[in-house]
């Protein structure tokens, strides 16, 4: 049985940024992305900037997860993406949806905690760009009117209004394990950032570091350690299953 891998972008992006991750997950591993209206196949669909928006918009998700509730899965977010993916499982909890088998987050630090990027949401272009070129979270030399600021700097900037939205509702723990991933180089989200996830899950909380800065998104080590966290939720499924089934058979055998 393959562990499906729920994946969400960065803010700006869209699917293409897991497009290759198939070939570096490994075996047993369905990755699947769910790209935010108004960029790739959906670039012509309004985009979501509130919390409720958003979960309206991932009704499909929810759908997929109810139709396979013996599937093992694991959600996985960066940057933005990473507190998509916390909203998720909060909402899979209330509705009584199966939990994922691990939460993992990337290169975000946790609600609570300040977010550089999400605060800058409503300044002036000019003054947006500069904060995100401090933090190369912009292609090097963008200016006012080139091609990036603008097509895709209206996507980000709702993206980070999404964020302060998601941040704002956020109100509690998850009950899965936690998995937060950082870049060595990643001045946006560091390591004590990331280790204040610890506070945001009632079970396991692991922290692991990867080279690069805040796109380590797009390298191969980040879906390697995911792929191989999928093996490990898979194992203790099928050891699980095992044990249940073991439990029945002597109940089963002390009946008769």
């Amino acid at each position: 049985m393959a562990v499906r891998l729920h994946c969400f972008a960065h803010a700006g992006a869209g699917d293409s940024a897991f497009r290759r991750w198939s070939r570096s997950t490994g075996s047993g591993v369905d990755t699947i992305a769910w790209p935010l209206p108004g960029r790739d196949r959906r670039r012509r669909e309004p985009r979501v900037t509130t919390c409720e928006a958003l979960l309206a918009d991932l009704g499909p998700l929810f759908e997929h997860i109810a139709d396979e509730p013996g599937v093992p899965y694991v959600l996985y977010g960066h940057s933005l993406g990473a507190t998509i993916a916390y909203t998720v499982a909060r909402a899979l909890r209330e509705t009584g949806l199966p939990q994922p088998a691990l939460l993992a987050v990337g290169a975000c630090p946790p609600p609570g905690t300040p977010a550089v990027l999400a605060a800058a949401a409503e300044l002036p272009d000019a003054e947006l760009l500069a904060v995100l070129d401090r933090y190369g979270a912009a292609p090097p030399d963008t200016r006012p009117g080139d091609v990036w600021h603008r097509h895709v700097m209206p996507v980000l900037r709702d993206d980070l209004r999404l964020a302060l939205s998601l941040r704002a509702a956020a109100d509690g723990p998850v009950d899965v394990p936690l998995l937060a991933v950082g870049g060595a180089d990643d001045r946006l989200a560091d390591a004590d950032a990331l280790a204040a996830w610890g506070d945001w899950t009632t079970g396991r909380f692991v922290q692991r570091t990867l080279p690069g800065g805040h796109f380590f998104v797009r390298d191969r080590e980040l879906p390697r350690l995911l792929g191989r966290a999928a093996r490990v939720v898979r194992r203790a499924r099928a050891q699980q299953q095992q044990q249940q089934q073991q439990r029945q058979d002597r109940e089963q055998g002390g009946t008769r």
